[in-house]
């Protein structure tokens, strides 16, 4: 007997669409097919409903343990949960300690553990003197190695230099583990933000032309090189140019293992926008142009940029607020809506076909990662699972957050596509106790 079978949802991953009833039991998708026979201690029909695996976010800042105050789990996590996300996969900086020893990677794993309604994994931090903690941090489970090769923003977690990227690439080919970068060159931004500021330009758009695409697109070509010296697997976070896309395809059709992210944020919202929702929509690599988010969508529709992942990355409302917009606090909070996001500008407003969003938002990362029970619909798979009602339009408010801070640059945008249930193992961490479609 099953613990729980939905029946008659539109079954959708990167690899089938159709209609089917799925068995979950154990936690563990047992069987999936047309009128099973099985019977089940619930049993619960969902026709109508589009049943997608549960989503996983590879880039979040959830900042505990030492800055809950920004961000903590428990809010983070059910954030996700309200989004169909069912897994994360949390950054090193923004925690306090940063999580670039053995010790601080332990206490984090802890509140993971303590306070997460999803599955939690860590990214391990690559700063100047860390190279050496690497195994430690391997050997409790990082997904991989996380470095900036731009100023962070927090003095305790600073950017790499070129020998310390170099050797951290060849310790994490040792070791088996994927390298990310955040790319940006960082003495083209730090240059062109201090001669604003000289100059007393203060404002949006002076932060936004202080970080140019040529400085994405330098630090992306630098971090292939070594990363294809190193035989070290590269992922590239944030991707916000469609110029940067083309070269990680041009490398990756060379042979270099690499892969990289892109966000809800670079495919919704514009520069214009930024400078009308000032520090709430700050961001680092910027919010660009409509000419690079069309580049971006194109790449995204074209299968060439792997994953969509948030970089929800929330400060408390006094960070946010300075005359200064190069002193504001740069990170948008936003893991919440992604799904919600792909549904309205991708499957709705440009023909993406759902199975390319379930590609995107879990089966390619948990390939890309190695975890090799998630991210498919399928007899053996852990039920981890996002009911969504498709066509459902709704306004995003600010009482829907579940965010320490209720503020995003999302909230007000209508949106078509909703999260009805999330399923975490087969349990379900949101939704209405007694109805799957609540």
């Amino acid at each position: 007997m099953a613990d729980l079978i939905l029946r008659g949802a539109r079954v959708v991953d990167a690899t089938q669409d159709h209609v089917a009833d799925v068995a979950i039991k154990d936690g563990v998708i047992e069987a999936i097919g047309p009128d099973l026979s099985h019977r089940a201690v619930r049993d619960v029909d969902v026709s109508g409903l589009v049943l997608m695996p549960g989503g996983i976010d590879p880039h979040v800042h959830f900042n505990e343990p030492g800055r809950a105050e920004w961000e903590g789990i428990a809010t983070g996590s059910e954030a996700l949960a309200r989004g169909g996300v069912t897994t994360f996969f949390d950054m090193p900086l923004n925690s306090s300690p940063v999580t670039t020893t053995a010790a601080a990677f332990d206490l984090k794993r802890q509140a993971i553990r303590a306070n997460s309604r999803v599955h939690g994994y860590l990214w391990g931090g690559l700063i100047p003197g860390s190279v050496d903690e690497m195994m430690g941090m391997a050997l409790l489970g990082a997904v991989g190695f996380k470095a900036f090769m731009s100023n962070s923003g927090l003095p305790e977690f600073p950017a790499v230099d070129d020998a310390t990227l170099f050797a951290g690439m060849l310790r994490a080919a040792e070791l088996g583990k994927i390298v990310a970068v955040h790319a940006e060159n960082d003495s083209i931004t730090a240059a062109l933000a201090h001669e604003a500021r000289s100059a007393g330009r203060v404002g949006v758009r002076a932060y936004l032309d202080s970080r140019p695409v040529i400085a994405e697109l330098e630090a992306v070509q630098r971090a292939l090189f070594f990363a294809g010296e190193a035989r070290c697997k590269l992922h590239i976070v944030h991707v916000s140019s469609g110029h940067a896309v083309d070269l990680i395809a041009r490398a990756r059709a060379d042979g270099l293992d690499v892969t990289c992210e892109t966000c809800p944020h670079y495919l919704v919202l514009t520069d214009e926008d930024v400078e009308r929702l000032g520090a709430v929509a700050k961001c680092a690599p910027p919010v660009r142009s409509v000419r690079e988010q069309a580049a971006l969508w194109s790449h995204l529709l074209a299968g060439a940029i792997n994953m969509v992942a948030s970089d929800h990355s929330p400060a408390p409302p006094a960070m946010k607020t300075s005359p200064d917009f190069f002193a504001v606090w740069g990170g948008i909070a936003g893991c919440q809506s992604t799904l919600p996001l792909l549904l309205t500008y991708g499957y709705h407003q440009r023909g993406m076909r759902l199975s390319e969003i379930a590609a995107v938002t879990s089966r390619n990362v948990a390939e890309r990662f190695g975890l090799r029970h998630k991210g498919r619909l399928m007899a053996g798979m852990d039920a981890d699972l996002a009911l969504v009602d498709i066509d459902a339009t709704w306004r995003l408010s600010a009482a829907d957050l579940a965010y320490r801070h209720r503020i995003s640059p999302y909230v007000g945008m209508e949106m078509r596509g909703k999260v009805i249930s999330t399923w975490v193992k087969g349990v379900k961490v949101y939704g209405a106790a007694d109805d799957a479609r609540a």
